[in-house]
């Protein structure tokens, strides 16, 4: 089973581009970490032909808000679509348990112990100043995080999140996470 957990960040905000549309932002960076290799590795758009094949040999993508943030941004790079890769956002599932949105760092925090190393818009001002080397350190430990709360999650069947102080428990159903959707893409893959 091939799981390509994943993040981006990108070279502008919302009001940049006056929109609030995820596919009119521009990404910066993509990193990655792939369950195959167990190597963490970072696409600059410039790089992106090297990321396609891995994303369609993936059984399954794992990101934090990536159905709804990541996977439209990089769809408007990808000649085919994404969103037909097996996804699990754990976002959209905590989500789905909580009945709202929490951020990546809450829920790290709480579970793991950990903390974020910067902000998506650190990683603008880090795009804007050409310290790109920044703004991959930041993206690929935004990925660790995301893949160890994955495998907790894995592991434990909850995620944790501070709620006034107090540490509590988002139980989550995982049993299907696993199971591939028998899908492939090939869109750049030589046929």
């Amino acid at each position: 089973m091939r799981k390509i957990t994943f993040d981006l960040e990108t070279k502008n905000i919302f009001q940049d581009v006056g929109s609030n549309d995820p596919a009119s932002l521009d990404m910066s960076v993509v990193c990655i970490h792939d369950s195959d290799t167990d190597q963490y590795t970072a696409y600059t758009e410039e790089q992106l032909k090297d990321l396609w094949p891995i994303m369609e040999s993936a059984d399954i993508i794992v990101s934090w808000n990536g159905d709804h943030f990541d996977i439209p941004i990089l769809d408007k790079y990808y000649p085919g679509d994404l969103s037909k890769v097996k996804s699990v956002d754990l976002m959209k599932e905590v989500q789905r348990v909580l009945g709202r949105r929490l951020k990546l760092d809450t829920v790290a925090e709480a579970t793991l112990g950990v903390h974020k190393s910067g902000n998506g818009i650190d990683a603008i001002n880090w795009w804007n100043s050409g310290e790109i080397d920044k703004i991959i350190k930041y993206c690929i430990d935004d990925v660790r995080i995301t893949k160890e709360i994955y495998d907790y999650a894995m592991a434990n069947s909850h995620l944790k999140y501070r709620d006034n102080g107090a540490i509590k428990e988002i139980p989550l159903d995982t049993s299907q996470w696993e199971i591939p959707s028998g899908g492939s893409m090939t869109f750049t893959l030589p046929f």
